[in-house]
């Protein structure tokens, strides 16, 4: 029997969890796509907890309960109102200014599962959560940075490539990304 998933609004006393599942995720599931060099690189400066999204309430985590009887953290995604396209707290190339929902695209974000937790639904369930509220803020139009891990995942929920792109990383590597959108609603 599968445990029940629990998804709710990520808090600032998630942060260390999120930080272990965001490493264990990187490391798991992406070794396949990107060298030890990149991935080493982007824990260090892209990947990371991005607590503006906390701040704002626009990040989400997935829980189940342990074996304990408690909730853990296994899955985490969020969306966000800010033009950051990717990158946590020590990503250098950040824009916090505000989007424009009538002309702007919503961003979705810093999605990462457990690998134990991989290709179980969870990723979706938490895409569906933040298209709903990032519709419910006013947006019809979302994009990311996908990794080319995540790539076939966003291709399944209707997104499209845009643009290759490149995120520089702090020790001289880059971490190839793929920029994909999505129109979500109709404009009014």
């Amino acid at each position: 029997m599968k445990p029940p998933i629990h998804i709710r609004k990520a808090t600032a006393k998630d942060i260390p969890r999120l930080r272990e599942v965001i490493e264990v995720s990187v490391r798991g599931l992406q070794a396949a796509d990107y060298s030890p060099a990149q991935i080493e690189g982007a824990l260090k400066s892209v990947y990371g907890v991005d607590s503006q999204l906390i701040a704002d309430e626009t990040y989400f985590v997935a829980e189940i309960e342990s074996q304990e009887g408690k909730p853990t953290i296994v899955a985490c995604g969020g969306w966000s109102k800010r033009k950051t396209l990717y990158g946590g707290d020590q990503f250098a190339a950040r824009e916090d200014s505000l989007l424009d929902p009538s002309r702007d695209a919503a961003k979705i974000r810093a999605f990462f599962v457990h690998p134990n937790w991989a290709r179980r639904g969870i990723g979706g369930i938490i895409l569906e959560a933040c298209e709903k509220a990032a519709l419910d803020a006013g947006f019809t139009r979302l994009e990311m940075g996908a990794t080319l891990s995540g790539v076939p995942f966003y291709r399944a929920k209707g997104y499209e490539e845009i643009e290759n792109q490149a995120a520089p990383l702090g020790n001289g590597e880059v971490l190839p990304i793929v920029r994909m959108g999505k129109q979500v609603g109709l404009r009014r």
